[in-house]
């Protein structure tokens, strides 16, 4: 089974704008397809895709990538924090309104937020959605200096979501998808803000894990999204996704890409093989994907979908207008 893991941008202004792309082919979202059809998943986890109420988006690019091959017909999107008004000024500006000032940072509702596709199905009845829990009841929580008891007894952890959705296998067994996608460490007026909520929005799974914030979750499962932290270089507070990198309940299997050492950053002091983002400077290249499977499941291969300048794969990839490579695993479901 191949799980897949992309952080895809529509470079939307607007609700309505990302549907209305796809629905019009245009390169950019054509291209996506492409690269998504090539790399064939079982399990495809989309950030950065709106969302709406009916999930029309993501079907609209879910039928865009059947066209050409790939088979998903059953799609997921939790209700995010992204752009959704908390109605307080969370950023400390003076302003209660602007897109910091949500529970997750966003210039709209639901923009740029998270979707699951998948071959096999949803067991609904057991999803856990830990989207709403309050930043403050996250044990340890790091928080921020300032910070009002209005303000926290409204913040909410998770910059977009956190969800634990279990997938029916052909076997009839369960593989949980703990899924998430966290905010970027500085940016704003309340850079120590976001920097210690990036922190903490890594370091809840490894607080799920030791049951300290509900129910560990039963093996087999794979934690899969996008941290904005590398465990080496680039912003942020690296020691949250080193602990779970090193976890004793998951395992790294470290994908790699050939493109991604061609164009290194040499002043890093992470191995530039495992980066999944090629951003410009002062940031870099750095490893912000994960696909991180219990260590119970049999890796059988991984990968960056990063190539080589001179693969025709690197233009079409170019044509998606996102910095983020795919990265994907394969697992044995015997």
């Amino acid at each position: 089974m191949r799980i897949v893991f992309w952080r895809v941008d529509f470079q939307t202004r607007g609700p309505g704008e990302a549907l209305a792309q796809i629905i019009a082919e245009r390169p950019n979202t054509q291209a996506m397809a492409q690269i998504i059809a090539q790399l064939s998943p079982d399990i495809l986890v989309l950030s950065g895709i709106d969302y709406d109420l009916h999930t029309t988006t993501l079907r609209a690019f879910r039928d865009q990538i059947s066209a050409l091959g790939p088979d998903l017909p059953h799609a997921y999107a939790p209700k995010p924090n992204a752009g959704f008004p908390s109605g307080l000024d969370l950023n400390g500006d003076g302003w209660a309104h602007g897109p910091d000032d949500a529970h997750g940072y966003a210039e709209y509702a639901g923009a740029r937020s998270l979707a699951v596709l998948s071959r096999y199905p949803f067991q609904l009845s057991a999803l856990r959605d830990f989207s709403q829990m309050l930043w403050r009841d996250l044990p340890g929580a790091l928080l921020y200096d300032g910070a009002q008891d209005s303000q926290l007894a409204r913040h909410r952890l998770s910059s977009v979501a956190h969800i634990d959705l279990p997938v029916v296998l052909p076997n009839g067994a369960t593989l949980a998808l703990l899924v998430y996608q966290a905010g970027p460490p500085v940016f704003g007026d309340h850079p120590d803000r976001n920097r210690n909520r990036n922190h903490d929005e890594t370091a809840f799974w490894t607080h799920l894990l030791a049951g300290t914030v509900g129910l560990p979750p039963a093996p087999p499962f794979v934690l899969i999204g996008g941290s904005n932290l590398d465990p080496h270089d680039g912003d942020g507070q690296h020691e949250a996704m080193r602990a779970l990198l090193s976890h004793p309940d998951l395992q790294d299997p470290q994908p790699t890409s050939k493109g991604a050492v061609a164009q290194a950053d040499p002043d890093h002091s992470g191995p530039p093989k495992t980066d999944t983002v090629d951003w410009d400077a002062p940031q870099g290249n750095l490893r912000v994907a994960y696909i991180l499977p219990s260590r119970d499941l049999r890796v059988t291969g991984t990968g960056v979908l990063w190539p080589m300048l001179d693969n025709p794969l690197s233009d079409i990839l170019a044509q998606t207008g996102t910095a983020h490579k795919p990265v994907w695993v394969d697992i044995a479901l015997n």
